[in-house]
């Protein structure tokens, strides 16, 4: 089995007022799409910022491309693209002239994919940047990453400000180039159907903590949303069920796992088994994120104490 592109053992990053990243434990395969998934200050910037050196853990560690997190910074951003959530640009440089300043930093920079690139994306490359739409930034900054032939893709929020024909233009190279050639991509994204669309794993984060980690197929396979009808219905909150809400006589339940023998047993305290019905990674996230305990890694659901 070959090393994990990405590895971290209980990485912390402490602040004096806030944990921004709490106790983290990450497993991406090598070759994955890896959606990170979390609100506005969950801790997924702090986080990749750690990865790449820019940021110092508090405590932990980390390992990229086998690589330690703090002592061979350099070695990784060498083998690694990043497109940040702020498009940092030399606004005095046309895209075309950028791109001949960046690559000769790299020596797997492909003169080849910038021309794809700046074709498929549309990209004005003559014009100064600063004169550049949000939007025309973005895909600068994209075709930045994937000209690099990087072993590692980690993109915050990659597609902002991209219209929906550049959205999907965009996912299908990440997806169908990269990819296809063993290459890593761990990317954040607050659009969960852009996730949905590319995304083979998913970890949810909160507050620092790693909520969910899982394959995307094996998350949507398990979870479960059940309404029931029927009196007295039990509104316990075990690590199965993720979140119950009440409405009348009816109760909705979202089960992490195993959704048929729980419906089975309220049907033998006597309720009536209305719907039970999978759930799209958009309600899932919705859900998960009302839950306190976290959840072991590569485990859909389950609690540290539950994992047999």
């Amino acid at each position: 089995m070959s090393e994990p592109a990405i590895v971290t053992h209980d990485l912390q990053k402490i602040y004096p007022a806030a944990r921004a990243v709490d106790g983290l434990s990450l497993n991406v395969p090598a070759g994955a799409v890896y959606g990170f998934l979390g609100r506005n200050g969950a801790g997924r910037t702090t986080t990749m910022r750690l990865l790449l050196g820019l940021a110092r853990p508090s405590a932990g560690s980390g390992r990229v491309l086998g690589l330690d997190i703090q002592r061979d910074r350099l070695a990784i951003l060498q083998r690694t693209a990043f497109v940040g959530e702020r498009k940092m640009l030399y606004e005095s440089l046309t895209a075309r002239q950028l791109v001949r300043f960046t690559a000769s930093f790299y020596a797997s920079w492909s003169h080849q994919a910038v021309e794809k690139y700046a074709r498929l994306l549309e990209i004005p490359m003559t014009q100064r940047l600063s004169k550049l739409s949000h939007g025309n930034r973005t895909k600068v900054c994209l075709l930045l990453a994937l000209a690099q032939g990087a072993d590692l893709l980690v993109l915050d929020e990659p597609t902002s400000a991209l219209d929906p024909i550049m959205i999907d233009q965009a996912l299908r190279t990440l997806l169908e180039d990269h990819t296809a050639e063993g290459r890593t991509i761990f990317f954040a994204s607050h659009h969960l159907a852009e996730v949905e669309q590319i995304a083979d794993w998913v970890g949810i984060i909160d507050q620092g903590k790693l909520l969910l980690e899982a394959r995307l197929e094996d998350i949507k396979n398990e979870f479960r949303l059940i309404i029931a009808a029927g009196n007295n219905l039990p509104a316990s909150t075990s690590s199965q069920i993720i979140s119950t809400v009440p409405s009348d006589r009816f109760r909705r339940y979202v089960v992490a796992r195993q959704g048929e023998v729980f419906a089975a047993g309220l049907r033998s305290q006597g309720a009536e088994i209305v719907e039970i019905s999978p759930l799209t990674l958009r309600e899932i996230f919705l859900a998960l994120l009302k839950k306190e305990e976290p959840c072991t890694p590569g485990n859909t659901g389950v609690t540290p104490a539950l994992v047999s």
